[in-house]
């Protein structure tokens, strides 16, 4: 499992990604409303300044953690080198559910589940991006976004041994005693984040071609074997 990987193509990745799980702007008074459950954390608009969480004004189109003056997380930092850009897709991805792209994210949000509710807040982002004409809408045939994982697969209770025999590609990058030397650690991860993880390589959410492809060619049963494996591994 690969980090390294060239810009180009992560792009390219994002591109066929959003083809596939466009979210559809909805209506930005009624975003404004929504937003007051971020308000806490973050500010937008006149004279916005970064508080618990980074201002919003221009997040549309900007690299994940690259809003300079703002401490972020090593999780979301890495997102941002491994090719993560705000648009419609991960934005819509990351408030549904902030763990299906940036695993271990300061940002305590549980996310919102209801569709308009998403779509309402990103077109008030939108507003505040710097050129909000130059976001494109999504396409009036493509579906809405759905990124949660379905509960039945999320329930599956994975073979720690078949995990241990699948792990060795895993292991050629990560290490097995857990160190994060310029690679994330995935010992002792709960099995439901990891499991949320592989799915959003899987659907190309997160932006990482070597770990689109590895996750894609595994199939539920697999990924619960090694979230079972990894996740009591010493």
């Amino acid at each position: 499992m690969l980090r390294a990987v060239f810009l180009p193509a992560v792009l390219a990745a994002i591109s066929v990604a959003g083809a596939v799980w466009a979210e559809d702007f909805g209506d930005a008074e009624a975003g404004a409303k929504v937003f007051t459950k971020c308000k806490g954390c973050h500010e937008i608009g006149q004279g916005a300044r970064d508080r618990i969480g980074p201002h919003l004004n221009g997040i549309f189109g900007r690299r994940a953690a690259a809003h300079e003056g703002y401490a972020y997380s090593k999780s979301m930092a890495r997102a941002g080198d491994d090719g993560l850009i705000w648009t419609a897709e991960t934005l819509g991805a990351y408030v549904e559910n902030p763990r299906a792209l940036v695993s271990k994210t300061r940002m305590s949000f549980r996310g919102l589940k209801d569709a308009q509710d998403r779509a309402d807040l990103l077109a008030f982002l939108r507003d505040y991006s710097d050129n909000p004409a130059d976001v494109p809408e999504a396409e009036p045939t493509a579906r809405a976004t759905d990124h949660d994982v379905d509960p039945a697969i999320l329930a599956l209770k994975g073979d720690a041994e078949y995990g241990e025999y699948l792990s060795s590609e895993c292991l050629t990058c990560h290490q097995q005693d857990g160190s994060a030397e310029g690679i994330p650690s995935i010992t002792r991860w709960p099995t439901e984040d990891f499991v949320v993880a592989m799915h959003a390589y899987k659907r190309k959410l997160r932006p990482h071609p070597v770990m689109q492809m590895m996750a894609g060619r595994l199939n539920d049963e697999e990924i619960a074997a090694l979230a079972a494996y990894f996740k009591d591994l010493e």
